[in-house]
């Protein structure tokens, strides 16, 4: 039961952390925007990243630890 609930609160967690992330030149691009494809992460945007993928690990491990639970 906690480790269902754990993995709810990963999950949660890990569509914020996403849904915060930059999401670079898109559809702008298409219209006249910036075209810079290659950009350097810094700041609250790399650590936003950073934890994304901890996340994702995360809940990753949590849904094969409850494979074999």
């Amino acid at each position: 039961m906690a480790l269902n609930i754990i993995q709810i609160i990963i999950a949660c967690l890990l569509i914020i952390t996403i849904l915060l992330q930059n999401r670079g030149s898109g559809l702008g691009a298409a219209f006249g925007g910036e075209g810079n494809v290659y950009m350097a992460k810094r700041g609250a945007e790399k650590i936003i990243f950073i934890l994304s993928i901890i996340f994702a690990t995360l809940f990753l491990a949590t849904g094969v630890i409850r494979l074999f639970v």
